[in-house]
């Protein structure tokens, strides 16, 4: 009997599946994430042996857990064929087939998101002799195709071409009726704007899907591909290399020690390049906390913009409501290789604020206050969204530097200036003006709501 279960990974948006046949006892993973326990449980409850770990390629958004699930079962790593590995795995070709009892999988090559991406075909004895769904991997999404550029070096027009071919002389060619089963959801930064659906078919993306649905030649494709590309988060180059070399870590994440708040401050301010991460809400950041804390709120953003944002190279202490939050920040950043953190507040800010410690704070003006001071002197209203975001409109008279290029820029910004910080939500304008206040920016005003409150109450917008 035909075993199929998706695992879906909040933040990353990322999607890994457990294949197999219960009847022969055995099973797949495809595409683990790096804390496996899910798996390893997911089979012992259903008495499955998992034979084979799949990385459909070489993953630049989150660590893969495919050496630690193989390490930790016995399975053998299965994939595609690349001189970038230097760990043991069984590199496949296209056309090989993986038996699971009654079920298998055929090996299809991909290139396009990258040059050795691998999909699987999955065929089940008891509905005929057919594929019936295809997982793609990075290659195809709901309403999206796999970003050909993440390489840089000048590759991303060879990818495209590759990608091109693989959509329209692999993939379509296997009839509407296949299900694509993809490694991502919305929310994910490995395609230009990935749909809700988590599956979908081909007849369905060949009619929905804006790069399936209309005729374009190759370079016609390429270049409407290519174009208004998002910039690649920063993270990305050091996560496709870490998934090459052999796992460095593999017992999963751990909650740090509770620090009291005189230990947290020593550490904070020792000059030992401690990086003081707040995940509270933007609403309680703003009202106070840690001198020089940097707030990336614990929602479902978290994960890629603490990529974003972050140094690899440096240790973090984390400031939270509680410790189940710090667990949760603790676990997603291991998602993504971001294991030194050294410590977390007790008790939070409950127990710095008792033991009269500073407290930065934020003024925090609704959009009605931004628009009353847009046109002040004194005011510099800087908008933090991406260049495709602010192409769409911005506030009249606001500055534009995107949020992941703010620390090096600075420089553009008059400290005697009140700077009013608005994003698409407040998010990422609360992420910027914290990074402002570190940087000795006495006046920050982050805009709760930004852009979306703003245009609900129908505020001016400039477009040009």
């Amino acid at each position: 009997m035909l075993v199929f279960e998706p695992v879906y990974t909040d933040g990353l948006a990322q999607i890994s599946y457990l294949i197999g046949d219960s009847k022969a006892a055995v099973t797949a993973v495809i595409d683990p994430r790096r804390d496996i326990d899910i798996y390893v449980r997911m089979a012992k409850e259903r008495g499955l042996r998992i034979a084979y770990v799949i990385e459909t390629h070489i993953h630049a958004d989150f660590v893969s857990g495919a050496q630690a699930l193989a390490s930790r079962t016995g399975a053998q790593i299965i994939g595609g064929r690349s001189d970038a590995y230097h760990f043991d795995l069984r590199q496949v070709s296209d056309g090989e087939t993986l038996k699971l009892g009654q079920v298998r999988m055929q090996i299809m090559h991909s290139p396009g998101h990258t040059p050795e991406h691998i999909s699987l075909l999955l065929f089940d004895a008891q509905q005929g002799d057919q594929p019936f769904a295809l997982f793609t991997g990075d290659t195809l999404f709901n309403l999206d195709v796999g970003r050909p550029d993440l390489l840089g070096a000048g590759s991303e027009r060879k990818l495209a071409g590759e990608l091109f071919h693989t959509l329209f002389d692999r993939y379509l060619p296997l009839g509407d009726r296949i299900e694509v089963y993809p490694c991502h959801g919305a929310g994910s930064a490995c395609g230009k704007s990935i749909g809700d659906r988590r599956h979908s078919t081909l007849g369905n993306e060949r009619l929905f899907n804006p790069a399936l649905r209309e005729q374009r030649s190759e370079e016609a494709f390429i270049d409407w591909l290519l174009a208004d590309m998002p910039e690649p988060p920063r993270h990305y180059a050091r996560l496709k290399k870490l998934n090459v070399r052999p796992a460095a870590q593999m017992e999963g994440p751990s909650l740090p020690p509770p620090l009291s708040p005189q230990d947290f401050e020593t550490l904070a301010g020792g000059g030992n390049g401690m990086q003081v991460v707040d995940i509270r809400s933007i609403l309680a950041f703003g009202g106070g906390h840690v001198p020089g804390a940097i707030n990336i709120a614990l929602r479902n953003e978290f994960v890629n913009w603490a990529g974003r944002m972050l140094n690899d190279s440096r240790p973090i202490l984390l400031v939270g409501e509680s410790a189940d939050d710090v667990h949760q920040a603790v676990t997603q950043l291991y998602r993504i290789g971001l294991d030194d953190i050294r410590g977390y507040l007790r008790n939070g800010m409950t127990d710095w604020q008792n033991a009269a410690l500073p407290l930065n704070r934020l003024q925090e003006w609704t959009v009605h206050e931004l628009n009353a001071r847009r046109e002040e002197t004194e005011v510099q209203v800087l908008d933090v969204r991406s260049p495709n975001e602010v192409a769409n409109g911005w506030v009249p008279g606001a500055k534009h530097i995107f949020v992941a290029h703010l620390a090096d820029q600075l420089d553009e910004l008059d400290p005697n200036k009140t700077i009013a910080i608005y994003c698409g939500s407040g998010y990422r304008a609360s992420i910027a003006a914290s990074i402002l206040k570190k940087a000795g920016f006495s006046d920050v005003a982050n805009i709760p709501g930004s852009w979306a409150a703003w245009n609900a109450a129908g505020l001016p917008v400039e477009t040009s």
